[in-house]
């Protein structure tokens, strides 16, 4: 029985090489007219393009389908799958533009907004600084870090005290 499945499994996705525009074709239903997700197609459309990245991994554009599987997947918030693509980002891409932005993604939306977990938040932005010390997000997961914790009144406070002249401030 378990052949019969594997067998089924292999002849069903039996082969198609994807091109880029099957990717693009996939991606005019991601979204609906009120341009949320479409999320009985989005799962579909991740796998395509994980799909198109094992078919083609030295393609110039892999790491940037790779990326784009792990958003839809921040969105839907399936986190192991997002971590597990990032994951493979940095291990298979290390130097794109995309594995910056991933480590990003990873800190804020995963681990920080959906598990609620600082410390790897912190830990997501500290490697995005290390490993990419000359990427334009630097800045932003410096800031990031400073502010782990905080509520959006905190933080707006803060932002408020940087704004105004310290003799303000102590008034």
């Amino acid at each position: 029985m378990a052949f019969a499945l594997l067998a089924f499994g292999l002849f069903a996705c039996g082969g198609k090489q994807l091109t880029e525009a099957d990717l693009k074709e996939a991606e005019k239903n991601l979204f609906n007219a009120d341009q949320t997700l479409n999320e009985a197609v989005a799962p579909e459309v991740a796998e395509k393009y994980c799909e198109f990245v094992k078919q083609h991994p030295k393609d110039s554009t892999a790491a940037q389908w790779l990326y784009h599987a792990m958003e839809i997947n921040v969105l839907l918030k399936n986190t192991d799958k997002s971590q597990a693509l990032c994951d493979q980002l940095l291990k298979d891409y290390p130097q794109s533009e995309w594995a910056p932005m991933s480590l990003f993604l990873l800190g804020s939306y995963v681990y920080e907004d959906q598990l609620n977990d600082t410390a790897q938040a912190h830990a997501a932005y500290q490697k995005l600084i290390d490993t990419y010390p000359t990427s334009p997000l630097v800045d932003d997961a410096q800031k990031s870090i400073e502010y782990l914790g905080l509520t959006p009144d905190e933080i707006m406070s803060l932002f408020m005290m940087e704004g105004m002249p310290v003799e303000e401030i102590d008034e």
